[in-house]
């Protein structure tokens, strides 16, 4: 039976691919990736050479309904992001979605994720976790999220790129200096750091860079732990 197979893809390091992945991978009849060049890289590392197409935000109900006629003619399908799970602040939720209606099976192949990673080494006790992904890049739009998720009694994960970190740090230790932070740079990678600590330290530390590289996962404890 036809199905959708929606798998996690390493967020850095190659190694932390799955056999699983792997073998599903092997076994599909197309892949719909978010890249097609970047697919083709790990596919290429993996020895995997199979159909690609390009499912990324831009065009991803068009291309899922691409998804469909393959599914609909009995074929499999993996679906694959840049990096990570799919659907986790990337593409993804579309398709799954889509292909559910259509009556198909869309099955999970874990994987790496930026979210789960910085979780489990934030020593966040939160017990509930909100997973906010990337703010607006708008100052006042920004600052206002951040108000309101700040207020809770919970923990919130997001994500930002090295251009705005160091807004988004100021953003924080203005609303709150003194709350816990954990950022994540370029997880599982060669040149991977963890900083943890109050918000107005973690920026003092990060604002003595000359450049900021890397991507940046961000947890902010909630207001119940300071």
């Amino acid at each position: 039976m036809a199905a959708l197979y929606i798998i996690g893809t390493p967020i850095g390091n190659l190694g932390d691919i799955t056999f699983r992945a792997v073998e599903t991978l092997k076994k599909a009849d197309l892949v719909a990736c978010e890249d097609t060049r970047r697919t083709l890289k790990l596919l290429s590392h993996l020895g995997i050479r199979v159909k690609m197409i390009s499912c990324r935000s831009q065009n991803e109900e068009f291309a899922a309904e691409k998804v469909l006629e393959a599914l609909n003619q009995g074929q499999t399908v993996a679906y694959v992001s840049d990096a990570g799970t799919p659907a986790l602040s990337d593409p993804g939720a579309v398709l799954a979605a889509m292909a559910a209606q259509a009556g198909h099976d869309v099955i999970p192949i874990p994987g790496p994720s930026a979210f789960a990673s910085l979780l489990s080494v934030a020593g966040c006790r939160d017990k509930t976790v909100i997973f906010e992904g990337f703010l607006s890049p708008k100052p006042g739009r920004r600052k206002s999220r951040l108000r309101e998720l700040m207020a809770m009694n919970a923990a919130c994960v997001l994500y930002e790129s090295p251009f705005r970190i160091i807004k988004l740090l100021g953003d924080i230790a203005e609303i709150d200096s003194g709350r816990y932070i954990c950022v994540g740079r370029e997880m599982t990678k060669v040149h991977e750091e963890y900083i943890r600590g109050p918000a107005v330290e973690i920026l003092a530390n990060l604002s003595e860079k000359k450049e900021q590289i890397g991507e940046f996962s961000v947890l902010i404890a909630g207001n119940n732990l300071k």
